[in-house]
C-alpha cells in the first residue's frame, strides 16, 4: 500500500493566475518558500529554501501543463501532482497529492505530517491572491533548526 498526502482547496481566482502563483517563485517566496533560483517548468530543476530550515531542497522532474497540472519530485521517494480546475465562476479548484511511500509507521507520520502541510500551502495560497496577505510569515519561526522537513 502507498500512502498518499492529500489536500483540496478553491480559490476565488481564475486558474491562469493560480497556476502563475504556483509556478512562479516572486509569488511562492510571498506564501511558501524563502528563495528558489527558477520557475517550476518543463524540464527545470530548481533549489527551494524555506524560511525555518536551513537546509536546502532540490525540485526534479518538473512537469507543468499551463493552466492545470503542475508535477514535481522534491524527495527520491515522492511525487508531488497539483491539478486545478477551472470553475464556472472563474474560481479554481486546487488538489495536492503526494504518492510514493510504502505504510510503515514512520511514514504513516510523513503522511500526516504532509497532508496538514499542503492543506497549510493551499490555504497560504488562498490568502495571498486573493487578499494580498503573507499568511505564512513568522507563522513557523518556532521550528527554525529543530527539523529537516516542511
Amino acid at each position: 500500500m502507498k500512502l498518499e498526502p492529500k489536500a483540496v482547496l478553491q480559490i476565488q481566482k481564475p486558474i491562469e493566475e493560480v497556476f502563475e502563483g504556483i509556478v512562479n517563485p516572486f509569488h511562492m517566496t510571498k506564501y511558501f518558500i524563502a528563495e528558489s533560483n527558477g520557475r517550476l517548468e518543463t524540464g527545470n530543476e530548481v533549489v527551494w529554501k524555506f524560511p525555518e530550515f536551513s537546509e536546502k531542497f532540490p525540485i526534479t522532474e518538473i512537469h507543468t501543463e499551463s493552466p492545470h497540472t503542475i508535477s514535481f519530485v522534491w524527495d527520491p521517494e515522492t511525487v508531488v501532482n497539483i491539478k486545478l480546475e477551472k470553475q464556472a465562476d472563474q474560481s479554481t479548484i486546487v488538489r495536492v497529492n503526494e504518492k510514493g511511500k510504502e505504510l510503515n509507521e514512520k511514514n504513516l507520520a510523513w503522511a500526516l505530517e504532509n497532508s496538514g502541510g499542503w492543506a497549510n500551502f493551499l490555504a497560504c495560497l488562498k490568502a495571498y491572491l486573493e487578499y494580498g496577505i503573507e499568511l505564512r510569515k513568522g507563522a513557523f519561526d518556532f521550528m527554525r533548526n529543530n527539523s529537516t522537513t516542511s
